[in-house]
């Protein structure tokens, strides 16, 4: 049985990874911070059966002891754990004051602090599923994978704001650190979007969404589909991939 635990899982990108994983034979555990209603709504259109949600915040050092407990007792091992949780406010990069103590910590605390505190709470669980499927040699194609949905924020300092930028660029760089030293057993990569169409992007003008548009190459925001796309390849396909960045931006980082 293979395991994939998601982050936020019953935000729009997150659903589409459980979704993705749900109906290519995954069990999915998604972990939500406050909306129960929405996370429940999310394990009903989910296909098959054993999938769980859990108010797991990943800033909570408890909430944390307890999923670990949860996925041993039920499962005994996590082939994918993907870190889809994450934070932001709209703050202009010229607005320093704007840009409160408050708003640094909690995206800070959130986007990176909460993706670490994951990946070492959850490493012996994604270890022990190496374990089961090869008891003697470690390969490439059983290695456990650790993603961090990133943003091209975090390359081209170009987001939300500043502190959201920075995030992502520590996300990326522990995406770097963990895959050294995490080898062979675990693999961790970034799937880092540009724009993701939906509920967000209804917080910025109709102007600045169709120059982001206009400096495209594919002329189109990525959905979550897209990312779901990417993340299951990472898991499934491309089994040589580790400490690396892939993006899903159509080709945004080029202009």
């Amino acid at each position: 049985m293979k395991t994939v635990l998601v982050t936020g899982g019953a935000g729009e990108i997150g659903s589409a990874i459980c979704q993705k994983f749900a109906e290519n034979g995954y069990v999915v555990i998604a972990t939500y911070n406050a909306n129960r209603e929405k996370a429940e709504r999310l394990l009903r259109s989910l296909p098959g059966t054993e999938h769980a949600v859990i108010q797991a915040p990943s800033t909570d050092a408890q909430a944390l002891l307890e999923l670990v407990d949860f996925v041993s007792e039920k499962f005994g091992h996590l082939n994918v754990l993907v870190n889809n949780a994450g934070i932001t406010t709209p703050v202009a990069h010229d607005d320093l004051e704007g840009l409160t103590d408050e708003w640094i910590d909690k995206i800070m605390q959130t986007n990176f602090r909460g993706s670490f505190a994951m990946v070492r709470a959850m490493r012996g669980l994604l270890e022990q599923a190496v374990s089961k499927n090869q008891q003697s040699e470690i390969s490439i194609q059983n290695a456990s994978l650790v993603v961090n949905i990133s943003s091209i924020a975090g390359i081209f300092g170009i987001g939300s704001n500043v502190a959201y930028c920075a995030s992502k660029a520590a996300l990326d760089s522990m995406t770097r650190s963990l895959a050294r030293v995490l080898a062979p057993k675990i693999r961790v990569m970034s799937v880092s979007p540009g724009f993701v169409e939906g509920e967000y992007t209804k917080n910025f003008p109709k102007e600045f969404l169709q120059n982001q548009i206009d400096h495209t190459p594919m002329e189109r925001f990525a959905t979550g589909e897209d990312v779901a796309n990417a993340v299951f390849a990472l898991a499934d396909h491309l089994k040589m991939s580790t400490g690396g960045i892939l993006t899903v931006d159509g080709g945004r980082l080029l202009k």
